[in-house]
């Protein structure tokens, strides 16, 4: 997966320890707007829709990963993140995302870089 690509073979280690599996069928919701977030995903195989005020922004999959801005900013859920197929997901609890952070700076840079990339594109294509 991207997110992990230069991590070395103990580090990955870790990284497996710390995450649980989940299977999900398609049509189940992950997150929902306006909750409180306390997991981050990362899609193992399957795709996921992500819509925010009901509109559509975006469609997720293998190796893909969301659920870090509530986690990383400690406010409430941005998006509604639904399957559109059978899916795995990686999850990670917030305080295990907080030991990853220490621990693998790197992972955590990628993670941060890319909430700042996709709430730079979403804010370019909203209207003002």
């Amino acid at each position: 997966m991207p997110l992990f690509a230069g991590l070395s073979k103990d580090e990955l280690g870790r990284v497996a320890r710390s995450f649980e599996e989940k299977q999900v069928s398609a049509g189940t919701r992950l997150t929902l707007e306006g909750a409180s977030g306390y997991s981050f995903f990362v899609i193992e195989d399957g795709q996921v829709d992500v819509e925010r005020g009901g509109k559509a922004l975006e469609t997720l999959g293998s190796g893909d990963f969301f659920g870090e801005a509530a986690i990383l900013t400690g406010e409430r859920r941005n998006a509604t993140v639904t399957a559109s197929s059978d899916v795995t997901v990686l999850v990670l609890f917030g305080t295990e995302f907080r030991v990853l952070e220490s621990e693998l700076p790197a992972a955590a840079e990628k993670i941060r870089l890319k909430m700042m990339e996709r709430a730079a594109r979403q804010s370019n294509a909203t209207p003002t």
